[in-house]
């Protein structure tokens, strides 16, 4: 089972996603759990302070290193992690093989940024990973955390229905998927490829491989590029 410990300042922002579909039925299964802590119970003083005003100046407000110091080790004191991954804008951009390799760990941390993001000395102590989902900015990392559990989640063995599926999905080996159809075969004169229907699994399997690198030169050149 694949464990996820996620820090949140705004934490209501994950149960949606989690609580559907494929994650719902991998948490049921317990193949994945999904912990979400609220970072203001850890916030300081009676007002639960998680957040206070930038050194230097400037617009926004900077996480707090004290709340996130205190359910770190928190965490930590219960168990070890393989990673402790915070979703910032500057960090590794998160690509399907990443995905791979964290699919094959026991416990992941996940610090979700808010505002201006975290105290640099939480990224200096206890950060091992810094994880962006794409070069743009959210208000928080509660929307990328749950791209990055979703993603990775897919990946263990049990989760989908087919295991193969997440195998041919785009993005392994490089490559897009390639188109895919369901009855009918014939939809307002538009018709399924011949080879699809054939059964001959081997000439399929050389369709798709071909469709897809068509498509991946046409769409995402920079992919072959990267092999």
């Amino acid at each position: 089972m694949l464990r996820f410990d996620i820090i949140s300042a705004v934490p209501d922002l994950l149960k949606s996603p989690f609580e559907h579909s494929i994650m719902k039925r991998a948490a049921e299964r317990d193949l994945i759990h999904i912990n979400i802590i609220d970072l203001h119970e850890y916030g300081v003083g009676k007002q639960k302070q998680i957040d206070d005003y930038q050194f230097g100046g400037g617009a926004g407000m900077v996480m707090m290193p004290e709340p996130l110091d205190a359910v770190i080790s928190a965490l930590k004191a219960e168990r070890s992690y393989d990673e402790v991954i915070y979703m910032t804008p500057d960090g590794q951009q998160f690509k399907q093989n990443l995905a791979n390799r964290l699919s094959l760990r026991q416990n992941l941390m996940i610090i979700c940024g808010h505002y201006k993001g975290i105290d640099d000395r939480i990224r200096q102590e206890h950060v091992t990973m810094e994880i962006s989902i794409g070069d743009y900015v959210l208000s928080g990392g509660e929307l990328a955390a749950a791209v990055v559990v979703d993603a990775v989640s897919r990946l263990i063995p049990g989760v989908l229905n087919n295991e193969s599926s997440a195998l041919l999905d785009s993005f392994q080996d490089n490559l897009l998927a390639p188109p895919v159809y369901t009855r009918p075969a014939n939809y307002k004169g538009m018709q399924v490829p011949e080879i699809l229907l054939s059964g001959h699994e081997a000439k399929i399997d050389d369709w798709r491989f071909q469709q897809s690198l068509e498509r991946t030169k046409a769409r995402r050149p920079d992919l072959l590029e990267d092999q």
